[in-house]
């Protein structure tokens, strides 16, 4: 398993990135939309996403989409990483194709939780 983090601010990668590395997972880390979509074009090993919903250049949203889009797409487990959902907001996120949906702060137990580790 491989999982990228994708934040535009470093501090909300790093709990992400912590947890996985002691468990022994590969993380990759991108901070934009743009440098999530050239991971994962650069690294096929990648089976999992945490993603940030809110960022500046092209939101996680349009990520989700352009991703699941391409092929081998719906084979990515996308989880959508976002400080501001609202019970309205869950569903339009759930719609874009995410697979799982976690409100940060998060903890460890969510994080392998959301990302089926075992």
């Amino acid at each position: 398993m491989k999982v990228l983090v994708v934040d535009d601010q470093d501090v909300n990668r790093m709990l992400p990135c912590v947890i996985l590395r002691k468990l022994g997972v590969a993380v990759e880390e991108a901070a934009s939309g743009q440098d999530a979509l050239q991971k994962v074009a650069e690294h096929p090993e990648i089976s999992h996403i945490l993603l940030d919903v809110s960022m500046p250049d092209m939101s996680g949203t349009e990520v989700c989409q352009t991703l699941r889009s391409q092929p081998g797409g719906e084979q990515l487990h996308i989880v959508a990483y976002t400080a501001h959902a609202f019970s309205n907001e869950k569903a339009r996120i759930m719609e874009a194709g995410f697979s799982e949906l976690l409100i940060k702060p998060i903890n460890r137990e969510v994080l392998i939780r959301a990302l089926g580790i075992a």
